[in-house]
């Protein structure tokens, strides 16, 4: 299987774990950046990975840095 180069919208929400409505956010205020081929609107692979590593990470609290996982039990 290889990786894909471009998603569509709902493609790289899938990818992204991130919903539609993030996304399309993102786009407006210019932290994504999207291409439109006719009417549909991809996405380079490359430029979905430079926005989520532009999102500021979590800090992480002594119990998390001994590897609990919080999110696990929800």
């Amino acid at each position: 299987m290889t990786t894909p180069i471009a998603y569509t919208v709902a493609e790289a929400c899938a990818a992204s774990r991130a919903g539609r409505s993030s996304l399309y956010r993102a786009i407006r205020a210019g932290e994504l950046r999207a291409r439109k081929r006719g009417r549909r609107t991809i996405i380079l692979a490359s430029d979905l990975l430079s926005w989520l590593d532009s999102m500021t990470p979590i800090a992480l609290t002594e119990m998390d840095a001994r590897g609990n996982d919080h999110d696990a039990a929800n």
